[in-house]
């Protein structure tokens, strides 16, 4: 990864501290994003002393996408891969300042959206990586475009599973999108991780549950490693549209390969974020 200039979100702990660890210590010029100024400081901190290599920050809640991108571009002359790796869970009904439905908003408008921002410099940058953190809990998700902000009936597990379906979605949608640009869109499953995840807002089998497998979850480091492979590895310079867990590509759920609903999820930002995207 030498000479190449990886962007990881959500990056001050957890997996995202983990994948830009080692992609740091493969080479790269790290960049990393995170909401609290001084976990991630003192993130970046830790990865230059053990990496040794150049980690620049930005901090920004994903809620200002547009500001954070237009940061980015200031200050990246070039960018090789961008990780989605911010994600979150909340049991109960929760909306972001702009009155968004938050894991629809933080999983999936938010890596739509600085994708999009940021796809001219990745496309001059080319060969070029995005790599987005989705989960297996895709295939227990469904796309209701009738009410995408769980507004009717919520449910955390369901507004969950449909944030990471809409992630895997917008992978294929966007790999179609980039035929023929050298830039490469995949999705990915880290796994089932021994991270804070879902702690701010868990529903009660959550807080039964974690005690009982926290042995059997993957550290970090482990849970990491599909990010860091696709981001990473030479034989997948021209692999896209695919979906990933273990590091090895593999079938996602049937809804997940529906081109109508991808594409008409793509127009959803037009009004929710205010992104005009070409048809």
């Amino acid at each position: 990864m030498t000479g190449r200039t990886v962007l990881v979100t959500g990056a001050a702990g957890g997996i995202g501290r983990a994948t830009a660890v080692c992609l740091s210590a493969m080479g790269a010029h790290l960049v990393i994003t995170g909401r609290d100024r001084g976990r991630t400081e003192a993130a970046a901190r830790d990865m230059r002393a053990a990496c040794g290599g150049p980690v620049d920050v930005f901090i920004a809640d994903l809620s200002e996408v547009r500001q954070l991108a237009d940061e980015v571009l200031q200050r990246l002359p070039r960018l090789h891969v961008l990780v989605n790796n911010v994600g979150g869970y909340w049991n109960t009904r929760h909306v972001t300042a702009d009155g968004l439905e938050h894991p629809f908003a933080l999983n999936h408008l938010a890596p739509f959206l600085l994708t999009n921002l940021l796809l001219d410099r990745l496309k001059d940058s080319a060969p070029a990586r995005v790599v987005t953190v989705s989960s297996h809990a895709h295939t227990g998700g469904r796309i209701d475009f009738d009410d995408l902000q769980g507004q009717r009936s919520y449910s955390g597990a369901r507004a969950y599973n449909q944030s990471k379906l809409a992630n895997v979605l917008f992978s294929y949608e966007l790999a179609r999108r980039l035929a023929g640009t050298s830039v490469t869109a995949n999705a990915v499953h880290p796994g089932v991780v021994r991270t804070s995840f879902g702690a701010e807002d868990p529903a009660a089998m959550q807080r039964r549950l974690v005690p009982l497998i926290r042995p059997f979850r993957k550290f970090p480091a482990r849970g990491a490693a599909t990010s860091i492979h696709v981001a990473s590895a030479p034989d997948l310079e021209e692999v896209t549209g695919r979906y990933f867990a273990n590091s090895k590509p593999r079938r996602s759920s049937e809804p997940s390969y529906d081109q109508a609903a991808a594409a008409r999820l793509w127009q959803v930002p037009t009004d929710t974020v205010g992104l005009t995207v070409a048809r």
